[in-house]
């Protein structure tokens, strides 16, 4: 038996590929009032295509609600990451602003809400989306160590429209195509390892250390600080739940760790991290205080500075900053897309799936709304497998899990119950799922080993993924070129090649026009 799906912005056609079968259809009894569904849900299932996709309200419900609880530790993370509670605790840019972690949790909320509900409208698939980690990392860690908070959003939006307009033209399509598939893996599977060295960087496990090696475990080889072991302890909490496929584990595992950390705070009073203190917490302190329910403070909306970072570092520093976000969300999305569709059985052969265009566009769009709101572009997430593997198939799952981000906005001060600590170990868990791509790579022929070992290694050693993908690329041209296959390197290879020589010698480049 073969189920209707819809091609990509196409007509229904019969797609033989899926696996799901279709809900058995109820008898009908001539014009009987009494087996007819009722007028919404009628409504719901020619909008949403639910039996057609051999799906049911109920799966498609519960399939949304499964989505959010994976995916909403993402609303506790991202204020953590990006923001703080004041200027002390905070990731602060090169002129000193900082963002608000209750602010950023709002936005968090907000944009992911209307962002997946979109999604779920005009794409008709149940993918949730929200802030990405890699990029919200990147922005935290690198770019605004060269530019202001503002500015680094206004690239954001910047990367949003570039993407809006390659899914428009097709382009996307195209440029995917050109780079090796490897190199595509390679990329994930570093940002993964990207992250989970920050987890391990800011939660003491690893630190620097005044001679000798560059980093060490802990403090000199030893962990004597009580944040770190219950890092060690949600680490390993948030594991066993992903590895048991529990619904919801790494929202469980924060929300558990940190129930464990405000003990440890109210018998050990150990308190925030100082120099006379340099084993407290970390940005936060697991005291609770004040009120859990409050009106979300939407004050970030809006505050973005389109190209203000273009005058602050140059043309070309901030354009390879932006190619950077692109790629970055480019082939994150790309790759998370193509996984979810076929786990939901609604993949072609060919990996496209259906409303491909409109999927992109709203992915993009997603990217500007990120950025317009600081609180980061937004992404399709991996995690909505889960809603996937409840049985949702439709975009009405989509809403559900949308719809429930909004009711996130009121919770906000709920992050400032979390330490540091805690996040890191979800981040760590998150670079562990990430570093699976690394099936993708044959390591068997060094040429293809080489440039993706080295775009995997150089993220974390140089704290940078734009660093990252420029070695992988120049060192995937030249060491192919050289072998006798430069015929088989896409010209576009050659031409972003080019580029990254031009971003690695920018320094020298400068001073000599400057000159």
């Amino acid at each position: 038996m073969t189920i209707l799906d819809t091609t990509p912005d196409g007509p229904e056609t019969p797609a033989r590929h899926a696996t799901p079968k279709p809900a058995r259809q109820p008898a009908q009894s001539g014009t009987d009032p009494r087996n007819r569904p009722p007028a919404s849900n009628a409504f719901l299932d020619r909008f949403f295509h639910i039996t057609k996709r051999g799906s049911t309200l109920a799966r498609e419900l519960r399939g949304g609600l499964v989505t959010f609880f994976t995916m909403a530790y993402i609303v506790i993370l991202n204020p953590l990451i990006l923001g703080g509670f004041s200027a002390d605790n905070a990731p602060t840019d090169v002129a000193g602003g900082w963002l608000s972690a209750a602010q950023v949790g709002a936005v968090t909320g907000l944009t992911a809400g209307v962002m997946t509900i979109l999604f779920g409208l005009i794409a008709n698939l149940p993918f949730g989306l929200a802030a990405g980690l890699g990029i919200n990392s990147f922005l935290a860690v690198a770019v605004i160590q060269e530019v202001t908070w503002a500015e680094a959003m206004g690239l954001v939006v910047i990367n949003g429209v570039l993407i809006v307009l390659f899914g428009v033209t097709g382009a996307r399509t195209a440029i995917f195509r050109a780079v090796p598939k490897e190199l595509k893996a390679a990329i994930t599977v570093g940002i993964g390892l990207f992250i989970a060295f920050i987890g391990f960087v800011d939660s003491g496990f690893v630190r620097s250390t005044a001679g000798g090696p560059p980093v060490q475990l802990g403090d000199n080889g030893s962990i004597t600080s009580v944040p770190t072991l219950v890092f060690i302890v949600g680490l390993l909490a948030m594991g066993i739940l992903v590895a048991r496929k529990v619904q919801g584990g790494l929202l469980i595992g924060i929300v558990a760790t940190t129930v464990l950390a405000a003990v440890v705070e109210a018998v050990f009073h150990i308190g925030p991290a100082t120099k006379d203190n340099p084993g407290g917490w970390h940005l936060n302190t697991p005291v609770l205080s004040g009120q859990l329910v409050s009106a979300p403070d939407l004050g970030l909306v809006g505050q973005f500075d389109l190209f203000g970072a273009f005058g602050r570092i140059g043309a070309l520093a901030a354009t390879m900053l932006v190619f950077t976000l692109v790629f970055t969300n480019f082939f994150d999305a790309m790759g998370t897309m193509t996984g979810l569709a076929k786990s939901a059985g609604v993949a072609h052969k060919d990996g496209t799936f259906p409303r491909l265009k409109s999927a992109f566009i709203v992915e993009g769009v997603g990217a500007v709304a990120g950025g317009a709101t600081s609180g980061s572009s937004n992404t399709v997430y991996i995690d909505s497998a889960a809603g996937i593997g409840e049985g949702a198939r439709t975009g009405l799952a989509s809403v559900v899990t949308g719809i429930l981000f909004l009711g996130s906005m009121f919770l906000t001060p709920l992050t400032s119950v979390v330490p540091l600590e805690v996040a890191a170990a979800a981040l760590v868990v998150v670079g562990a799922m990430m570093m699976a791509q690394i099936r993708e790579i044959k390591f068997t022929k060094f040429a293809v080993a080489l440039p993706a070992f080295l775009t995997i290694v150089t993220m974390p050693l140089s704290y940078s993924i734009a660093n990252g993908i420029g070695v992988g690329f120049v060192s995937w041209v030249v060491i192919g070129a050289a072998s006798g296959k430069a015929k088989k390197i896409h010209p576009l290879m050659w031409v972003v090649t080019a580029g990254f020589l031009v971003y690695f010698a920018r320094g020298p480049v400068s001073a000599l026009l400057g000159a």
